[in-house]
């Protein structure tokens, strides 16, 4: 079983960047596909994006596309998520998960891990 922790959340102003992390202990990192989700307060969980264990392979949602980037490096069990030009509507608890499925899909069930979660507040 994967551990997930994330880390990098913060508050920063309207069209900033921000990087965050999420470390992965566990023998079966190499075979998780890992999603980044966020949930706003008030709205429901969304998935922004996501890599494949088995292919590398990356999605991103459309709210995020062309601003945020997911990367794997499973040299050092890490996933990362660069967000740049950042909107208020990013405002949002980000959290990342595991799942031994090799397609990222959005249904929270799928993802067996979830790490514990990092804020991240973008002011005007």
């Amino acid at each position: 079983q994967v551990q997930l922790r994330e880390s990098g959340g913060g508050v920063v102003q309207n069209g900033d960047s921000l990087k965050l992390s999420c470390a992965a202990s566990g023998r079966t990192f190499g075979r998780s596909s890992i999603a980044w989700f966020r949930q706003a307060p008030g709205k429901e969980r969304e998935l922004i994006a996501g890599v494949s264990w088995k292919d590398g392979k990356t999605y991103h949602a459309d709210s995020v596309k062309g601003r945020f980037a997911i990367s794997r490096d499973n040299a050092n069990n890490m996933i990362t998520l660069q967000m740049n030009n950042l909107k208020r509507e990013d405002t949002a608890v980000y959290t990342c998960a595991a799942t031994g499925n090799w397609r990222i899909t959005s249904w929270s069930k799928d993802y067996s891990t979830w790490g514990q979660g990092t804020q991240v507040t973008v002011s005007e």
